[in-house]
């Protein structure tokens, strides 16, 4: 996998191999910031169920001002940490070591506002879609004019 634009462009990332992790592919990830297009820099990003952080990675790379990892994964975890070295990407982000539900709960308390949320649970946790959809929009992580993208299998729901 690699970056696709901005200051990282090109630059390779690891992904973790023999896991159940799904790494958004580089023309996923290429499609998605081609439609949120220059609103991406300057933004607060949030990359939850981070896998790789590739989607994060992507996002600092194009200019946010801050990218949020939120994975539950250990070793996905230290997956990310090595990954923003390698990039040498010192300061931006905020990684947490945490379950998704969890992270919103005390990001929300926190005060913290994205302008995009991007979910990417494993497909199999419909249920976790949901949980995560209701407490985005009891909390106040959200303005009116936020984006959350859902990433999903096209045969649930």
């Amino acid at each position: 996998m690699r970056i696709i634009s901005g200051r990282n462009r090109g630059q390779h990332i690891q992904t973790l191999k023999g896991t159940q992790l799904r790494p958004t592919s580089d023309q996923m990830r290429e499609t998605l910031f081609d439609v949120l297009g220059p609103r991406v820099q300057g933004s607060v990003f949030l990359d939850a169920y981070a896998g790789s952080g590739a989607v994060g990675l992507e996002a600092l790379s194009r200019g946010a001002k801050e990218v949020v990892f939120v994975e539950h994964h250990r070793a996905a975890t230290d997956l990310i940490r090595r990954n923003l070295a390698a990039l040498k990407m010192e300061d931006g982000f905020y990684l947490m070591n945490a379950r998704v539900l969890a992270a919103l709960e005390r990001l929300d308390e926190e005060g913290a506002i994205f302008d995009f949320i991007f979910l990417d649970p494993p497909y199999s946790e419909t249920r976790e879609y949901h949980q995560v959809l209701r407490q985005l929009g009891r909390s106040r992580l959200l303005t009116d004019a936020s984006f959350v993208i859902a990433d999903r299998a096209k045969d649930r729901w």
